[in-house]
C-alpha cells in the first residue's frame, strides 16, 4: 500500500468530517473554537464567508454535518445515546451574540467592473450569487415577485422556527453591497430578460409548485384541501390566521412538519400527520419529527390515501389503505396491502405536503435552453451552466428540491462559473481551495488549542413554555444556548481540523505513541499490498472504510505506521509522548475559492477564444 499523499488537501479535508459533509464546506471546528473563546463576531464571519446565512441556518439547517461528526462515533459505548456536537445550534450562538463590529467586518465591494448580472428569485441561491459577485464589482440585479428578499426562507419556514428579523438582517447584509433588488417584479419571459443587456443570468427561483393528490373526492372537497407550500406562504403573509378543528397533514417531509406545527398554533385541536412510508423512511429531518411528536402531534405511517370523504361539499374525513413494506433481494422496497381494513380518519381540513416540483412557464422553449424529461434544465452538474452559455441555475431550480445549505453551495459554484466565464476562462477548470497547515506546538506539553476532550453528553437547547409557544405562530420555540452552555457544548468538539502529522524520518519506532493512544488507532506493522489487507493488520479493527488510513513511508525496520483516522480524538497525546518530535499537531484550514481574482487563472494564455470580452 502506498504512503498517504499529504500534499493532496482532500485527504485532511475528509478527516474534518463535518466540513467534508457540509455542502458549502464551512470550517466548523474553526468557528466552534472561536465561540468557546467568546469571539462571536469572528465566529459569525467564518460562517458568513462560507454559508452566507449563519442566523438563518443556525435555526433551520438540515445539518448534514452532524451525522458525520466524529463525536457520535467515539463517545463511550455505555452512553445512553452517543450524539454529535450541536453544530447547528452553536452556529446560532455566534449569530445571536455577535456585536455591531460585524457590519464593519463585511468587506466593501470593489469598484464596478462594467459587467451586469441578473438573478431571478431572491432565495438563498440567488442571494449567494449576488453576494459573491456584487462584492467583486459586478452590477447585480435581483428580481423577485415578493416585497422582501429571502424566497422560500421567508415564505415557507414558519416564524416560530425563524423570526422575520433574522431574515431581514441577513438579506440586508447582501443587499447592502449595492445589489439592485427589484421587489415585486416577477420575471415572465426569459427572452425579454436576455434582451435587457445582462452579461449573465442566474436562475434561482426554487421549486415553487407543490404536488397535488388526485384521489376520489378531491374536486368535491376542494375548499377544505390546500397545497402545503401555498398554505404556509398564506400563513406567512397573514392571509390565513386560523384553521378548522380537525386537520390531517399528508406527507413525511420537513414541509409537512411545518404544516402540522403551524396548524396546531392556528387553533386546530386535533392534528395528525399521515405518511405512506414507515416512520424511519420519512424524509423529514429526525429533529423535525421529534419536535412534532414533542408537541403532541401523532404520525401515522404506512397509510396510503384512497379517497377524500365529503358531504354536501364539505370535507368530513379521509380513507386510507393500510400497507406494509416488503424488500426484494436487492433491498428495493415496495408497499403491499397488509390485508387490514381501510382506516377512516375524520377531519375538517387537509394540508397536502407530498412534494414539490419545478415550474418554468416563463422560460420560452425556443430561447436556447434545453430541458430534460422531468422538466428540469439540462445543466453541467459542476459548473451549473445551462445549454445557453450565459444562463446558470442553482438551488431547487437546478436539480429539484433540496435545502438551504445546498442552495448556498450551488450559488458559490455558479458565481465562480459566471466570474470565470465573464473573464474569458474555462469554467470547467475549477480553482483549488486555499489551504494552510500550521503547527500548534507551544512547548513540550503545551498546545495552542484545548486538546483535552470533554466527556460531557450533548446539551439540550431550552424551549419556550408550551402554553406560550403553542398560543402564537410567531413565538420562537427554541430559545438557543445561553453563553455558559454554549461554551460547554463547544468543548465537546474534538478539533478534527488539528491534524496528527507524522514524520517517518524522525521516528525511532519506540512505540510510545501506540502505548499512550486512548483509541488504539496507531499501529506499526508490515506494509500490505492493499488497503483491505492493511486494515486486517491493525491493533484495533478499522471497520469504517469511508474514512482513510494514514500510512507512512517505510521506517528503518521496513515497517510502516498506520493510523485509523476514523476514531482518532485529535487529543495530541501521541505528539506529547513522542521523544523525537515525529508526531506534530497541525491546524488544517481549507477555504473553498469564491468568485473574484483568486478563482481565475494567472496565466493569460488560458483565455478562451470566443469567450465574452
Amino acid at each position: 500500500m502506498r504512503p498517504t499523499d499529504l500534499s493532496d488537501p482532500t485527504y485532511f479535508h475528509k478527516v474534518v468530517d463535518c466540513q467534508w459533509a457540509c455542502p458549502a464546506h464551512t470550517p466548523v471546528p474553526e468557528y466552534i473554537r472561536l465561540i468557546a473563546q467568546g469571539r462571536y463576531d469572528e465566529a459569525y464571519m467564518v460562517n458568513w464567508v462560507s454559508n452566507v446565512f449563519p442566523g438563518v441556518l443556525g435555526r433551520t439547517c438540515d445539518r448534514p454535518c452532524e451525522p458525520a461528526c466524529r463525536r457520535g462515533r467515539v463517545e463511550e459505548k455505555n452512553a445512553a445515546k452517543p450524539e454529535p456536537v450541536a453544530i447547528c445550534r452553536l452556529k446560532r450562538v455566534a449569530a445571536d451574540n455577535k456585536g455591531d463590529a460585524v457590519r464593519a467586518m463585511i468587506p466593501r465591494p470593489l469598484p464596478r467592473n462594467g459587467k451586469k448580472v441578473a438573478c431571478v428569485g431572491a432565495g438563498p441561491a440567488s442571494l449567494t450569487v449576488a453576494r459573491d459577485l456584487a462584492s467583486q464589482g459586478y452590477a447585480v440585479t435581483v428580481y423577485d415577485g415578493e416585497k422582501k428578499a429571502g424566497g422560500f426562507i421567508r415564505t415557507q419556514i414558519p416564524r416560530f422556527r425563524l423570526p422575520e428579523s433574522v431574515i431581514d438582517e441577513e438579506t440586508g447584509y447582501i443587499l447592502g453591497l449595492g445589489v439592485d433588488f427589484r421587489a415585486g417584479e416577477r420575471i415572465d419571459s426569459m427572452k425579454a430578460l436576455l434582451g435587457q443587456g445582462y452579461d449573465a443570468v442566474f436562475v434561482g427561483c426554487g421549486a415553487p409548485r407543490g404536488r397535488d393528490l388526485q384521489v376520489p373526492g378531491r374536486a368535491e372537497a376542494a375548499a377544505d384541501i390546500h397545497i402545503g407550500i401555498d398554505w404556509l406562504a398564506s400563513v406567512s403573509f397573514g392571509h390565513v390566521t386560523s384553521v378548522k378543528k380537525r386537520v390531517i397533514v399528508l406527507g413525511g417531509g420537513n414541509t409537512a412538519m411545518d404544516c402540522c406545527r403551524s396548524a396546531r398554533r392556528l387553533g386546530a385541536a386535533d392534528v395528525k400527520v399521515v405518511v405512506r412510508s414507515g416512520f424511519e423512511e420519512m424524509k423529514a429531518s429526525p429533529w423535525e419529527k421529534e419536535d412534532a411528536l414533542h408537541e403532541g402531534i401523532p404520525i401515522l405511517n404506512f397509510h396510503v390515501p384512497k379517497a377524500f370523504l365529503h358531504e354536501g361539499g364539505k370535507l368530513t374525513g379521509m380513507r386510507f389503505e393500510i400497507v406494509r413494506a416488503e424488500y426484494d433481494a436487492r433491498g428495493r422496497r415496495s408497499l403491499v396491502p397488509s390485508g387490514q381494513a381501510d382506516a377512516v380518519i375524520e377531519c375538517d381540513e387537509v394540508l397536502v405536503a407530498v412534494g414539490q416540483e419545478n415550474a418554468f412557464p416563463w422560460i420560452e422553449r425556443d430561447c436556447g435552453l434545453e430541458f430534460d424529461e422531468w422538466g428540469l434544465p439540462k445543466l453541467n452538474a459542476t459548473t451549473f451552466q445551462s445549454t445557453l452559455p450565459q444562463v446558470y441555475f442553482g438551488g431547487d431550480a437546478a436539480f429539484g428540491p433540496k435545502n438551504i445549505i445546498t442552495a448556498v453551495a450551488h450559488g458559490h459554484e455558479a458565481a465562480v462559473s459566471i466570474d470565470r466565464w465573464l473573464n474569458g476562462e474555462d469554467i470547467a477548470r475549477r480553482p483549488p481551495p486555499h489551504v494552510s497547515q500550521v503547527s500548534q506546538k507551544m512547548g513540550i506539553h503545551e498546545w495552542s488549542y484545548d486538546n483535552a476532550p470533554s466527556n460531557d453528553l450533548r446539551y439540550k437547547v431550552p424551549w419556550a413554555a408550551a402554553e406560550k409557544a403553542l398560543a402564537s405562530i410567531k413565538v420562537e420555540v427554541e430559545l438557543g444556548f445561553d453563553v455558559a452552555t454554549a461554551v460547554k457544548e463547544a468543548e465537546r468538539c474534538l478539533n478534527c481540523d488539528v491534524q496528527t502529522v507524522f514524520a517517518d524520518k524522525a521516528c525511532i519506532e519506540c512505540d510510545a505513541c501506540v502505548d499512550i493512544c486512548p483509541m488504539d488507532c496507531i499501529t506499526f506493522t508490515a506494509p500490505a499490498e492493499d488497503e483491505a489487507a492493511q486494515r486486517l493488520q491493525l491493533k484495533a479493527p478499522a471497520t469504517n472504510a469511508t474514512q482513510a488510513l494514514y500510512v507512512s513511508g517505510p521506517l528503518k525496520t521496513t515497517r510502516v505506521m498506520v493510523k485509523d483516522e476514523d476514531v482518532c480524538l485529535h487529543c495530541g497525546l501521541c505528539a506529547e509522548r513522542c521523544p523525537t518530535g515525529a508526531w506534530d499537531m497541525q491546524k488544517f484550514l481549507l477555504l473553498t475559492t469564491k468568485a473574484g481574482p483568486a478563482c481565475r487563472d494567472r496565466d493569460p494564455r488560458s483565455k478562451l477564444v470566443g469567450a465574452p470580452a
